[in-house]
Order: C-alpha cells, then structure tokens, then sequence
C-alpha cells in the first residue's frame, strides 16, 4: 500500500458538508451559512448532506450518517468532505463503513479535527488515503494567521507539493468566539505569546517521518484495534519511520496520561522518530501537570517531544497531512513543519 493523494481542489469542484458525530442547532445555522459562503468565495460549489440536524448528541442514526459519509467520499463529484464540528461519539460509524470500497474509491479529500479524528486516522491508516487534520467548516471562515495555511489551500495543491509552515508565535488564551452572537465573526483572536518548547530538556530537534496522529481523547478508544495499527502503516509505508502528532481537548492530566500510556502499549508510537504535541487548555494537577502526564507516557519512548504545537483545539490551528512526508525543525532560532504531498 502507497499512500493515495485526492487530485486538488479546482475552482467548480463539489464539497460536500456532512456531520459524522454532532449536527449544527438552529442558533448555529448562521454561522454554518457564513462558513458555506466562504467556501464558495473560493470557487466551489457546496453540496449539504441530510445528516446535520443538531438537537441530540449525534446528526442522525449512525447507520444514516455512515451511508452518507461513505457517499459523499465514494463519489466522484464530491473532491472534498469537511463536517462543521466534531463531538463525541463518531466511533459507532467504524464498523458501519464499507472499507473495502473506500480503498477502491478514487481519493476524496477528508478534512476535521477533534471528534473527526476517530475517521480521518483510520480512514489513512486502513486505506492508504492522505486525510487533513485541520479547521472544521464552521472554523473555515477565520482568517488563516501568517505562517499558516487553510485546509482550502493543502487541499488545492499539486500533487509534489512541498510546504512548510512556521508558529505566528501567538495564541488565543481565552474561550472562544460565540457564533450565536457573532456568525460573521472572522478575526481570529491571538491574545498570547506563545512558542514550541520541547519537552524534558535536550537540544535542537530534527526528525523526519510520514505524519499520522489527531486527539487523544478519542483516538485512545481505537488503540489495539486495526483502526489504529500504526506500525503496520509504517511498515508498509513509511521505512523511514513516522512523525506521530496527538492533541487534547479538555481531559484532565491524569485521564490524558493514562490514555498516552495506553496508546503507547497498543503500539501507536512504535515507529515514532519525534511526537508533536498540540497546545491545550485541558487542566492540569498540583502534582501532575499536562507536560508532566505526556512525558509520563511518552518519555520511555526516548524520542524527542515537542509541545504547543498549533495542531489542536487552542486556536490557531495549522493543518497536518494525515500520510504526508514530514520534516520537523525546532531550534533557539526557528521552529518549522514541512509537509510534502509525495
């Protein structure tokens, strides 16, 4: 198996907005129709599926919502799928997908975060196909800071592409925007200064490895599952080894260490030549703090650990290419992510 890159977005291309976990309540419906409008302004013709209804946990039964997730990635007028938001229980679609026709599809670009995760790794970790960690649509409208790309623009690049992405050196600290209030609200807040800093000392980093990771929160529930087989990715398609990022939304340490250390028994970090770890705002303890509970788990790894990564649910947010090629630079002077879409 060789990693599977969709063809680019080009302009007149269908997009397809589908809710795989959460829906979208009515008082978000004007945001969504801001963020739709957005990815029009970029040329594409958007296609909203029949699972976005957001009054309980989930968009629509899970039978309902993997028939039309596996639609939407199967069809040939569909380029690209992105959900408006993550939420909680996407892991019942996992054995409802048909994977066999996934593999043998033609490549459809598959983008999301938090929730998402528990598709889009074993989506690219069972089917070989490059997915993007990135901004949810209800996130698309944001202004992309400088140094930092859109998942729009990942997705329209040319199959060779090469490019590298650096931290703004700013964060946002606080909440986030209120879309019931604020729908067109574009102006991404970054209130704090903010770098990488690898974790439990050492000095510059460079690692290189095929990127695969998303949040710990639900990915853990895969581990030593086929959905999660890491190893077996690398072995068939990464020799050189991985570049394994993972993210916390809002667990506490302890919760966090414990599903690290579980994830790291499973297998998920075996080929690991570096782990990125996302900024987070999840709390700590008196005793054990996040960075404490990742180098917990992570530290027997003997692997360099890079935290406050833009890769998570503390805005801004910087996509990463599920499969691609990655080279990671941190030193006193600079700090880099180079994606390549080989």
């Amino acid at each position: 198996m060789t990693v599977r890159y969709p063809r680019p977005l080009q302009p007149g291309d269908r997009i397809g907005i589908t809710s795989p976990s959460s829906g979208v309540r009515k008082a978000m419906r004007g945001r969504l129709e801001v963020a739709v409008r957005a990815v029009e302004a970029r040329g594409y013709e958007v296609v909203l599926g029949q699972c976005m209804d957001g009054s309980g946990h989930v968009s629509a039964p899970a039978a309902e919502r993997a028939a039309e997730l596996t639609a939407m990635l199967t069809d040939p007028a569909v380029r690209a799928v992105v959900p408006p938001w993550g939420g909680e229980t996407a892991i019942d679609l996992l054995p409802l997908l048909d994977w066999d026709l996934l593999a043998a599809a033609e490549p459809t670009w598959f983008v999301g975060f938090s929730d998402i995760s528990t598709l889009l790794t074993p989506v690219t970790l069972l089917t070989g196909t490059a997915t993007v960690h990135g901004n949810n649509l209800m996130d698309t409208p944001y202004e992309v800071p400088d140094g930092l790309l859109s998942w729009l623009d990942i997705a329209a690049a040319p199959r060779g592409h090469r490019f590298t992405q650096v931290p703004p050196g700013r964060y946002r600290s606080t909440g986030r925007d209120d879309y019931r209030a604020h729908p067109e609200v574009r102006t991404l807040t970054l209130d704090a200064p903010g770098r990488w800093r690898r974790l439990g000392g050492g000095g510059d980093v460079v690692a290189e490895g095929r990127l695969i990771g998303g949040c710990v929160e639900t990915l853990c529930n895969l581990a030593g599952t086929r959905y999660l087989d890491a190893s077996a990715f690398a072995r068939a398609n990464s020799p050189q080894g991985l570049l394994v990022y993972v993210e916390a939304c809002e667990d506490n340490a302890f919760t966090i260490c414990r599903n690290l250390h579980g994830m790291r028994l499973a297998g998920f970090f075996d080929a690991a030549n570096a782990v990125l770890v996302g900024r987070t705002s999840a709390p700590g303890n008196d005793s054990l703090t996040q960075d404490k509970a990742v180098m917990d788990a992570l530290g027997p790894l003997g692997v360099p650990v890079v935290a406050d990564v833009e890769i998570g649910h503390v805005a801004p947010f910087m996509p990463v290419v599920n499969g691609a090629l990655g080279r990671l630079v941190h030193t006193a002077a600079r700090s880099e992510l180079t994606q390549v879409l080989d």
